[in-house]
């Protein structure tokens, strides 16, 4: 397009005089641009890089630039919203959220879980969060078949002929009308092998684990293999129990409910009067050892994963049935068995039956049959996510997390963990919906799916994010089962297990457990809402101490200016788990030269870090935003310290060489796991040398990872050239103290300035003022630890360095010092001797002797030189030294 009247093609009037005003025009703008870009550069140089301050007081002291922060960006957790947040906690609500999540079955993977991730989204919307979205994931999850009875999960006891003596019930039965429900799955175990297999022997093997079987070989004649054997329930987890059958040879494996373990050693006063399981009771769940879904190990389940072959054996899923039973058919399967009954009473249940051995059943020919139909199928698991996002540090997450399938109704597990979160959520969403209060970082609430097959849905999300969760996360806070769970040491068995093996994240897992330590309706279909209602928590007062209890620690965690972590507790439970490994395994350790004394060091170093640590957090400078953004950094970074990037012998998922699930019991935590996994009957291995060379590699890597996550807690530089210690600091030098070391400070080029702290890595408690010292190299021999900072330009803000800290050991090296520093200008100019200059300490700093040592000229640079190492170790062990 041209412009009207103007034409490219017709030079305009007076062109040359046009051409030389365009060009004079064209070099006085450039001049101009330059000068602009000039003045530009020094104004930004002056203020952006070099602040004047103008809070510069008459005898120059220079004010640090956080001072000139905002007090907001500098506030701790308000105690006015902690009581707002305690108070508006509503147990009524908290029932009735529990009421509609436990209405109907919402097994993972079917509409039924969708549906309830979408009003979950829902209400997170309705109540405050910034930020609410789903993320699916396609994984593999395992079903029975429900819909031909007459290939459904079944344990039959055949005659001779093959014809069907005795079948166990397709379902459990209706106690309750509240149970009496449409898509209720009848009891299975996930990802069993499917499958018809007899055996004319079943094998009572007790719980299944590494010892009872180590009993049956001991003590009997018995063998396993190419039987069906019984176990019961309890003790360790169910993937286990599958394990160690298919190890000694099983074909099969039936598991059931024991009245010892689950109904308080009766059969009378149970549910729906009690919360005791009733003789029909029984319960689903995975037999599945890995985490995660099964067909992308190590990576995530998006669409873009690759995915291994539905068969692959790399899966490790089981390769024999399984089938989970009540004590009621149990009792008829252990009234056909023979063999001895002389069992050791921890052997010895509580049916009304007798316990036996097992072997050939007691009718000629007779066999056991297991009928298998469960399948894998590629299913749909949505986690949901309601996000609050930080004012002031949105960058660091504290999380909370609870999943939400359930293998049928889930009243307890989980539903009693979801309503409690949606409470939190509510109360906390709707103070920051109201303005009253935002956290000080971002909090996200987490709603899993997929737990229930083996920690999926989390799992899968850590693998996605696990770069952002490592470097982002303050603390993960789990609810699985809010009123009536148990969790000690963190094994597996709920979501905080990748957060803590995959991402090294801090967790803590709340629950208000029983007296039983769990709860013995446990993923069955009599996990309702009136159990809870009428039998375990009438009122919601425990539901409401379990809110009150997580809101309180989130808010801490997500508003507190200081993280609220004690890092000594971390060496407190690291000594113990050293004095447990000692205790069981020392002597064998000892005997095969692994020196316990090495660990034993390593755990003292930690403990040492860690108290110095926490001697300097107690004298921190509060007002000093840099210095709290480094601790908080350090202390949320040490769980991370603990990861081993190659895994734990044989299990490259499981990374944390303190806290990790036992191997053989994937419930249990274990201490320093992979060495005890490794010790484990090793007595027994055929190949000894290779076993051991596996525990003393893992060994090795213990004592590495304990001293590496101890430095991680030392000065963020370290330096040392030796090792020692030969001074203590009291104090920083005033402005005046300081003056007379250097009065003059000018800022020809960049200056550094030290505050010294003591050898035990503390603080001192104000330091405005810091010693400037003349320009030279000096060697660094001394055992303080400096607080450096950086001064570009005169009367500028201070910003901080990295800390130093020098060490020795031979009182030689401080001889050299004393030469090393150079001697001393005294009178007139002229160099004096070292006898005739004294140091004065008495003041708490360092500083010439007396005049005569001096230039009156009015030299800066006197010195005080040392003349005897002996007595300057003494006389430093009270001063301040200025190297």
């Amino acid at each position: 397009m041209h412009k009207k009247g103007y034409s490219l093609d017709e030079p305009a009037k007076n062109s040359s005089r046009s051409i030389f005003s365009s060009r004079y025009a064209f070099y006085v703008l450039q001049i101009f641009i330059v000068l602009v870009a000039t003045v530009l550069g020094i104004l930004i140089g002056r203020y952006a890089l070099c602040k004047t301050d103008k809070s510069v007081d008459a005898n120059n002291k220079v004010t640090p630039a956080w001072d000139n922060l905002s007090p907001y960006y500098l506030k701790d957790g308000d105690p006015a919203i902690r009581e707002e947040l305690m108070n508006s906690i509503d147990a009524n609500n908290i029932r009735q959220y529990l009421k509609g999540l436990s209405e109907n079955p919402h097994l993972a993977g079917t509409p039924a879980d969708l549906k309830q991730a979408k009003e979950l989204e829902k209400f997170w919307k309705d109540n405050g969060m910034d930020e609410v979205f789903i993320t699916p994931y396609d994984v593999l999850l395992s079903y029975p078949n429900t819909t031909d009875e007459s290939i459904m999960n079944q344990i039959q006891i055949l005659n001779g002929s093959g014809d069907i003596q005795y079948a166990s019930p397709l379902y459990e039965d209706i106690l309750d009308p509240s149970e009496n429900k449409s898509n209720v799955v009848p009891p299975f175990n996930a990802y069993s092998a499917p499958g018809i297999v007899n055996s004319s022997e079943l094998i009572y093997v007790n719980y299944g684990r590494v010892e009872d079987y180590r009993y049956l070989e001991d003590n009997t004649s018995v063998n396993v293999s190419g039987k069906i054997v019984i176990a019961r329930y309890g003790k360790i987890f169910r993937g286990d129990k599958v394990q160690q059958a298919t190890r000694h040879g099983a074909i099969g494996i039936i598991i059931y409910s024991d009245p010892a373990d689950y109904s308080n050693n009766q059969t009378k006063d149970v549910y729906p009067h009690s919360i005791w399981l009733p003789p029909s009771g029984t319960q689903r769940g995975t037999v599945k050892k890995t985490d995660g879904d099964p067909l992308t190990p190590g990576y995530p389940a998006t669409e873009t994963a690759y995915r291994l072959g539905e068969n692959d054996p790399s899966m490790n899923l089981p390769t024999i049935p399984v089938h989970p039973i009540g004590y009621g058919i149990a009792r008829e399967l252990f009234d056909k068995m023979t063999g001895t009954a002389n069992l050791p009473a921890s052997w010895r249940g509580a049916m009304n039956v007798t316990y036996r051995i097992g072997g050939p059943l007691n009718k000629q020919d007779w066999k056991v049959r297991m009928r298998i139909s469960t399948s894998n199928k590629k299913r749909t698991i949505h986690n949901v996510f309601g996000i609050i996002r930080g004012d002031i540090e949105p960058d660091r997450y504290v999380l909370m997390g609870n999943h939400r399938d359930a293998w049928v109704f889930g009243a307890i597990d989980p539903s009693t963990g979801t309503a409690v979160m949606k409470e939190i959520s509510r109360v906390m969403g709707n103070l920051v919906k109201s303005k009253k209060w935002r956290p000080r970082r971002s909090i996200i609430f987490c709603s899993w799916g997929g737990e229930e097959y083996g920690l999926i849905g989390s799992n899968e999300w850590v693998e996605q994010f696990v770069k952002n969760l490592q470097t982002r996360s303050v603390a993960y806070v789990n609810v699985d089962i809010a009123v009536g769970g148990n969790i000690d040491v963190a094994g597996s068995g709920s979501d905080f297990a990748p957060f803590v093996q995959l991402a090294g994240v801090p967790i803590c897992d709340i629950s208000y457990s029983t007296k039983t330590g769990g709860y013995p309706l446990y993923h069955s279909k009599y996990e309702t809402f009136n159990v809870v209602d009428k039998l375990m928590d009438p009122g919601f007062k425990y539901h409401r101490v379990v809110a009150q209890v997580m809101a309180e620690v989130t808010r801490r965690l997500s508003e507190e200016l200081l993280v609220p972590f004690v890092v000594t507790d971390f060496s407190l439970k690291l000594q113990q788990l050293v004095t447990l490994l000692e205790n069981e395994y020392g002597q064998l350790l000892s005997t095969n030269n692994i020196s316990m004394p090495e660990l034993h060091n390593a755990a003292n170093s930690f403990t040492k870090s860690t108290t110095s640590f926490q001697k300097f957090v107690d004298k921190l400078d509060m007002q000093n935003p840099y210095a709290i953004r480094m601790i908080n950094d350090q202390m949320t970074l040490l769980e991370k310290a603990f990861l081993d990037p190659q895994g734990l012998p044989g299990r490259p998922f499981a990374r944390h060489v303190l806290f990790a699930e036992s191997s053989v019991n994937s419930y249990a935590g274990s201490s320093f796991p992979g060495l005890v996994d490794a010790l484990f009957e090793i007595e027994k291995d055929p190949n000894q040398t290779q076993r051991w060379n596996v525990v003393k590699k893992h060994y090795s890597v213990i004592l590495f990872t304990i001293e590496s996550a101890a430095s991680t807690l030392r000065e963020v530089i370290t330096l040392a050239l030796a090792t020692g210690t030969i001074a203590r600091v009291k104090r920083c030098p005033t402005r005046a103290e300081r003056s007379k070391i250097h009065p003059h400070p000018k800022c020809k080029s960049p200056e550094v300035y030290h505050c010294l702290i003591d050898d035990e890595d503390k603080f001192v408690e104000t330091c405005n003022e810091f010693i400037q010292l003349p320009p030279g190299n000096y060697p660094r021999y001394t055992s303080f630890s400096e607080r450096v900072y950086y001064d570009p330009c005169p009367h500028s803000r201070y910003q901080p360095w990295p800390i130093k800290s020098y060490e020795i050991t031979e009182c030689e090296v401080v001889k050299s010092l004393c030469t090393g520093i150079g001697q001393v200008q005294c009178s007139g100019g002229s160099i004096t001797n070292d006898a005739t200059c004294s140091c004065d300490y008495k003041n708490g700093y360092v500083m010439t002797g007396p005049d005569k040592c001096c230039s009156p000229a009015g030299n800066d640079d006197c010195f005080c030189k040392y003349h005897s190492c002996q007595s300057d170790l003494q006389e430093l062990d009270s001063g301040v030294y200025v190297t």
